[in-house]
């Protein structure tokens, strides 16, 4: 949207908020600045339709933003319909949280601010503070705890779960080198032990599950319409993943340059540039060694080479499919 047009909605809202009587168009044409950038336009034929038209485009405008536009006469002796927005319709009540809603609160921004809805919950939490709302994100070290949301399956899974739409996913279990595919009813999305899991009803083994964000390779497909089914009342999310565990393991991860900056950080030594990792979860530390690109390179464990070699090529033909796709549209 053009500045100048911006700025003449954001007039004719404060106008018509700012008056309890119904302002006719040639009133509004009066009082709000940008109508008629030419003086000498007023009172002709052409700067008149001018008017009309712009004045319709940005009555739509307000309505299709949701600003309660209301339609009225001030008396039975008026001619003409005026426009005004009440203010009871237009403000929004006050926003109040106990203590353990804002740290919730909190607590989704700082989940969000690694994952694709980050702008949206900066936007969030500047209008609870506008409101007078205190919502501790991220100023106090310590308070929450730190969640890794870079998973590229936890936005679309988290979504679906809302929804009530059935995704199908290929999943690499635990001692196994070959993906599955798995088609489920996801009932939540969740976090135990610094990972995230999705647990529901998976339709292929007839019963409820739950698997690792971190092993699932490539996109999470959505299946059918949302409102496919209903999560159980009774069901507890964090029974079907707590006591989850795997066999500690150890890799060699050679990073070089600026690059790993998050595989650093999980290494317990560093000897000239050759980090010491522990990890329970290969496909998950797969996806950290992938995302850092030419930065790291694995050396051991021979599993986490194949996991990696695997997503590699998983990228790989994902590109040269896209690429393909490119050249036969163009």
């Amino acid at each position: 949207m053009a500045a100048r047009r911006t700025e003449r909605l954001v007039n004719l809202v404060i106008c018509l908020l700012s008056t309890r009587q119904f302002l006719t168009a040639e009133r509004i044409r009066a009082a709000v600045p940008g109508y008629d950038p030419d003086p000498g336009a007023i009172g002709t034929p052409t700067g008149d339709a001018a008017f009309k038209r712009t004045f319709e485009r940005d009555k739509a405008e307000l309505r299709e933003l949701g600003i309660p536009l209301e339609t009225g006469r001030n008396s039975a002796f008026e001619t003409e319909d005026g426009y005004r927005i009440p203010r009871r319709d237009y403000e929004l009540p006050e926003i109040e949280f106990d203590a353990a809603e804002a740290a919730a609160v909190g607590l989704a921004a700082r989940l969000w601010q690694s994952a694709t809805l980050g702008e949206s919950a900066r936007q969030a939490l500047i209008k609870l503070r506008a409101a007078g709302t205190e919502v501790r994100a991220a100023d106090t070290p310590g308070a929450m705890p730190q969640l890794d949301a870079g998973d590229p399956a936890l936005p679309p899974l988290i979504d679906a779960a809302r929804l009530a739409r059935v995704v199908r996913f290929d999943y690499v279990k635990s001692g196994s080198d070959v993906a599955e595919t798995r088609e489920l009813e996801p009932w939540g999305v969740l976090s135990w032990h610094k990972r995230w899991y999705v647990a529901g009803f998976d339709r292929a083994r007839g019963g409820a599950r739950s698997f690792r964000l971190s092993r699932i390779v490539g996109p999470v497909r959505e299946v059918g319409a949302p409102g496919a089914f209903e999560r159980p009342h009774d069901v507890d999310l964090l029974a079907m993943v707590a006591g989850r565990s795997d066999d500690d393991h150890v890799a060699k991860v050679r990073v070089t340059g600026a690059g790993g900056g998050q595989l650093r950080r999980l290494a317990s030594s560093d000897t000239d540039g050759v980090l010491t990792i522990g990890y329970q979860d290969t496909q998950w530390l797969a996806r950290i060694i992938v995302s850092a690109g030419a930065a790291a390179r694995v050396l051991e464990p021979p599993e986490l080479v194949d996991a990696v070699v695997a997503r590699l090529r998983l990228i790989a033909g994902a590109t040269d499919a896209a690429a393909h796709v490119s050249g036969v549209l163009s």
